[in-house]
């Protein structure tokens, strides 16, 4: 967009703007870490243009309109980064109470087994038991009808058991 297209309200916008920049910038400069401080000054900068039509014309009301938005911007930051952090501690949490993964010979025969299906009879496996979806749902994430996928899971289901068996013929790896 050149700057002839603009309207009168938009050319006063980005004048005000420009003239604002730096002093935008030194504020979240002096409020966030580093490179933050020009992703929290372009976001002030695209809500501004969405609202240019409430930009005061005056300059310094201008000037003060920009720092509320800035403030906004900051704050609305301020709020994502604590809703991470909370999440990363969650997360931390679980992992450090979360029971040792089973490294038994049984396991290690299962991933084995499993690790040789064909891909999408994997996928379905890995997606019911692992991730606890149901059959409908997990044909919903892979993109095949329920049907095919109760087909596809009772295959995957009869080649694990024979190759379990195959492993440790006193197995009980009865398929129903």
């Amino acid at each position: 967009m050149s700057r002839r297209s603009l309207t009168d309200r938009q050319s006063r916008g980005v004048d005000n703007i420009s003239l604002n920049a730096a002093d935008l910038l030194a504020y979240f400069e002096h409020r966030a870490r580093g490179a933050e401080a020009a992703d929290l000054l372009s976001e002030t900068m695209a809500t501004a243009w969405r609202r240019i039509d409430a930009m005061p014309d005056a300059t310094i009301e201008a000037r003060m309109w920009l720092f509320v938005i800035a403030r906004n911007v900051l704050a609305n930051a301020e709020r994502a980064a604590q809703r991470r952090w909370r999440l990363a501690d969650k997360l931390r949490a679980h992992l450090t109470t979360a029971a040792p993964p089973d490294d038994s010979q049984r396991t290690i025969e299962v991933r084995d087994a499993v690790s040789r299906l064909a891909p999408e009879l994997r996928e379905l496996i890995g997606l019911i038991h692992w991730d606890g979806f149901s059959i409908s749902d997990a044909a919903s994430i892979v993109g095949i009808p329920s049907s095919t996928a109760r087909t596809q899971y009772q295959t995957a289901r009869r080649e694990l058991a024979r190759s379990l068996t195959s492993v440790d013929p006193s197995a009980d790896v009865s398929v129903s």
